[in-house]
């Protein structure tokens, strides 16, 4: 089949975007300069296919190559940059995050749900506490993460049920919840609260707590969380000073998204 024709997903489904995009995400932190074998490992296309997208990319400005190696320009911030300006939650946000990482002394963020991960769309950094640095555009996993089980909480059972038939549950930590059932416990927690807790589940040392954020409807649109490190802390500490400032910048980034005009209110 030519990369330009439907697949069996549907007439909708256009192959050769899907392979497109599957040759940019090649790309990260830990891969970022490819040949074009690694491409097409890390893609599962065959080298001349995988070819014909990276020069096709290059010719668009999104990678350059020096003949062997190939890696991203800055212009493929131009992808995270249109989608972002789609959103008013980032802007409504941040204002409400220097406020509380003023308040209580700890970093705070914002995330959004894109399965199996959380992005952040947002973010206030108070002192660096995990090994790696978190941006705006950063993802982790959703199951080790306080403001990924508010998002897994409020999604609706079939869409639940879906993600944890196929999510792959890594343990990062001793701590991380790593069976389906153990997660689907605690997300039924998670929702009947109104928050979550991850105790050290990401990363050794790193507690967090999160809220939920909601649109107009009612629905959990993103979450907002605040991270602490452990040796400072204790789990009752955090619920007591924490999270009542916490769940009240939820409340007041609602308040703003609601008040927002409707097309300045779509949160992806």
């Amino acid at each position: 089949m030519d990369e330009g024709e439907v697949t069996e997903r549907g007439a909708h489904h256009v192959q050769s975007l899907e392979r497109g995009l599957a040759v940019i995400k090649a790309f990260n932190a830990d891969a970022a300069e490819l040949t074009l074998s690694d491409v097409a490992r890390a893609t599962g296309l065959t080298r001349a296919a995988a070819r014909r997208f990276l020069l096709t990319l290059v010719d668009l400005g999104y990678v350059r190559t020096d003949g062997k190696y190939f890696s991203l320009t800055a212009r493929v911030l131009e992808l995270g940059y249109s989608y972002l300006s789609s959103l008013s939650l980032p802007e409504v946000a941040q204002p409400h995050l220097e406020r509380l990482s003023a308040e209580v002394h700890e970093s705070s963020s914002v995330s959004v749900l894109e399965l199996p991960d959380i992005v952040y769309v947002a973010r206030v950094a108070v002192s660096r506490i995990m090994t790696v640095s978190i941006n705006v555009g950063t993802r982790f996993p959703a199951h080790a993460t306080s403001m990924g089980h508010v998002l897994l909480a409020g999604l609706d059972d079939a869409d639940l049920r879906d993600y944890l038939a196929g999510a792959r549950l890594d343990k990062l930590t001793a701590r991380t919840k790593s069976r389906p059932d153990e997660l689907s416990a605690e997300l039924v927690r998670v929702h009947e609260q109104g928050y979550a807790m991850v105790d050290q589940e990401l990363e050794e040392g790193l507690r967090s707590i999160a809220a939920p954020i909601h649109d107009r409807r009612g629905r959990v649109v993103a979450a907002v969380n605040l991270s602490t490190h452990a040796s400072r802390t204790t789990r009752e500490s955090v619920e007591r000073e924490l999270l009542p400032p916490l769940l009240a910048a939820a409340r007041a980034i609602e308040t703003d998204l609601a008040s927002a005009p409707p097309s300045k209110a779509r949160h992806g």
